[in-house]
């Protein structure tokens, strides 16, 4: 799957927040596995997004749908990357390890 990559902290902390559409996913790389450092917010969304939690192996340990204007989620488990994508379009299984270009 082809994304755009969050690296920085303001970029990790801006995800989606006021665009008008996802073109692509938006991966948030963490400095750490963490279920806390995880979590996220829909502040300022125009719209829902599916949340993908990865492990730092790139499998599956949690995902959600989330709709503008929640506060936060924090994933049942510890996780090193984020995938926040159009709500409907994540199709991966808990366990599935996804490939990210």
């Amino acid at each position: 799957m082809k994304v755009e990559w969050a690296t920085t902290p303001w970029q990790k902390f801006k995800g989606l927040m006021l665009r008008r559409d996802v073109k692509r996913p938006l991966v948030l790389v963490l400095d750490r596995e963490s279920r806390l450092g995880a979590s996220i917010h829909m502040m300022f969304m125009r719209f829902p997004i599916d949340a993908v939690f990865l492990d730092n192996d790139m499998r599956v340990v949690d995902k959600v749908t989330l709709e503008p204007w929640a506060f936060n989620y924090t994933p049942k488990r510890p996780a090193k990357y984020v995938v926040e994508m159009k709500a409907g379009s994540a199709e991966f299984k808990l366990g599935e390890k996804v490939e990210l270009e």
